[in-house]
């Protein structure tokens, strides 16, 4: 066994060598603007739009809903800022969770400082958002209910099909953050009714600063980043080809071996987080059991801070978080965890491990052992300066 053990694919993946392999010939020979008329251009062009091709298939879209990004957090903003300015003498209303990523948050508070009425939906102590509660909320006024497929720190997967049910039946849009799921989770945009969904390469082992918004054909949508009238006007910006190209490489990739990878993790899911319950008193496991990311796991453990236990982990070379990376370095609780109700002696104590392909059963019994024996040395170190 190699060390460092990788255990924080939910913060980023490893580019696979094929993409890497895919993306080179666009940073070195077919270099041009996409949007030059030349031969090289209309090359580089032609590659830009059998990646789109790719991405519409995976998810069962059209290739001209496809629209390409920065990554995530630019996709979240685009779709609330998108919908919000462009539906504002229609409501101004927009229902969401309290725990979707600060790329969703974010700017929906800043939407609130300018007027508009932002409503957070309640959830289970595992994270579930009801979607007898969405009806229940949805007014005349509402313009958008954003829910995220999946979270990113408790792995809790959302009944969003059902939810994009009754926003369609009720003439409301449905953006959905799909960053963490679509590397693990079937998704149909059709079938699930969204209007709108956030992807980013880089979860799936494809490159950093590349990702998709899905904007469904017809709805109101005003552009978030204007200039050049790039992407059918609805994002300016010259675009990144060799990013695209990954992209979609990666994407061809996800759906050849996702099905068998997923259950995969979900096997070495099931079998650590059993053999941590059993091993480690007071270890509380976060997120909903059965609706869940088959890579993740995520656990509080009582009495001791989750940064200690982050920096005894590394020493031993196993790679982890505590919860989003972007929140790294950040001394407030998880709003994830708050959210849920996470008791006060556990809050700080969170760990996130999330699994990858390069996940083994001989590095989850490896990291048991070191786990148990840095918890324990925590408690201990705890208990002697109380």
């Amino acid at each position: 066994m190699q060390l460092p053990i990788y255990l924080d694919h939910a913060a980023t993946t490893p580019v696979l060598p094929e993409v890497a392999e895919a993306m080179m010939p666009f940073l070195v020979q077919t270099y041009a603007n996409p949007s030059a008329a030349h031969a090289l251009g209309i090359e580089a062009r032609h590659a830009v739009e059998e990646a789109r091709g790719i991405v519409a298939e995976a998810i069962h879209a059209y290739p001209d809903e496809i629209v390409f990004t920065s990554g995530g957090t630019e996709s979240d903003n685009a779709a609330i800022y998108g919908v919000a300015y462009a539906l504002e003498n229609r409501g101004r209303h927009i229902l969401s969770s309290p725990i979707e990523h600060h790329a969703v948050l974010e700017p929906l508070q800043y939407l609130a400082q300018r007027g508009w009425e932002i409503e957070m939906l309640p959830v289970s102590s595992e994270g579930l958002v009801a979607p007898e509660e969405v009806a229940r909320r949805i007014r005349n006024d509402t313009v958008l209910v954003s829910v995220m497929h999946a979270n990113n720190e408790i792995g809790t997967v959302q009944p969003i099909e059902a939810i994009g049910a009754i926003c369609r039946e009720k003439g409301v849009l449905f953006h959905t953050d799909a960053v963490q799921s679509f590397g693990y989770l079937p998704i149909d945009v059709r079938k699930m009714n969204i209007d709108l969904l956030s992807l980013t390469a880089h979860k799936f082992y494809g490159p950093k600063g590349i990702g998709v918004l899905y904007v469904r054909s017809g709805i109101p949508f005003e552009p978030y980043q204007k200039g050049g009238g790039q992407e059918n006007g609805r994002r300016g910006g010259t675009l990144n080809v060799p990013g695209i190209v990954g992209l979609g490489k990666a994407v061809t990739m996800v759906m050849e071996q996702r099905e068998g990878e997923s259950a995969r993790l979900q096997r070495l899911r099931d079998h650590f987080i059993a053999a941590v319950e059993q091993a480690i008193p007071e270890a509380t496991l976060t997120g909903h059991r059965q609706y869940r990311l088959p890579n993740n796991v995520h656990f509080c453990f009582k009495g001791i801070e989750g940064e200690s236990l982050l920096l005894s982990l590394d020493a031993e070379g196993i790679c982890a978080s505590a919860g989003a990376a972007c929140s790294a370095g950040s001394h407030e609780p998880s709003h994830v965890l708050q959210a849920i109700g996470v008791p006060p002696d556990r809050l700080r104590g969170a760990l996130r491990l999330s699994l990858g392909r390069v996940t083994t059963e001989e590095a989850l019994e490896y990291c048991l052992h070191v786990l148990q024996k840095a918890v324990g040395a925590l408690r201990q170190k705890q208990r002697v300066q109380t």
